[in-house]
């Protein structure tokens, strides 16, 4: 049962990092896994908690700097990761986007997309750039500018 009880608390540890994304929940959660281990192994509950705390500990002093370092770019400021990753990025329109609906193809994923002016509408094949993200939806808007940053020809 013990082991069981270090699972579901590792689980609540590692679900409750993803909304926070600090890197600081899943080191916890992964003492919780190694506690779950040293349960399963018949280690009494002292030792169990002996052991979480240990890697707990190790993981936050050792791993959580060397991610931290891996999620930095050389100017310092972090990388965005998840849906905060696309804002910026261009998308191809699929099916016709305006304020009320529309699908964009960004880094081949299938996205809802709305254009974010209301007056803007573009249609299947255009070039948008993805302004920003709102839950599962991107806010779209015309990509006047090509890959290299210069104006597109008239």
């Amino acid at each position: 049962m013990e082991p069981l009880l270090w699972i579901v608390l590792g689980a609540a540890l590692a679900i409750a990092e993803i909304f926070t994304t600090t890197l600081f929940l899943i080191m916890f959660a992964i003492g919780a896994f190694a506690a779950a281990g040293a349960a399963a192994l018949g280690a009494p509950v002292a030792v169990q908690a002996l052991v979480f705390a240990v890697v707990s500990a190790l993981t936050v002093a050792l791993g959580r700097p060397s991610l931290r370092r891996r999620l930095l770019d050389d100017d310092g400021p972090a990388r965005s990761f998840g849906a905060a990753a696309i804002e910026g990025e261009r998308a191809l329109v699929l099916e016709r986007v305006d304020a009320d609906s529309g699908q964009v193809k960004i880094d081949g994923e299938l996205w809802s997309a709305r254009s974010f002016d209301a007056t803007q509408v573009f249609q299947p094949g255009e070039r948008v750039r993805v302004i920003e993200v709102r839950g599962v939806t991107a806010l779209v808007w015309r990509d006047d500018f090509s890959a290299s940053g210069e104006l597109p020809e008239s």
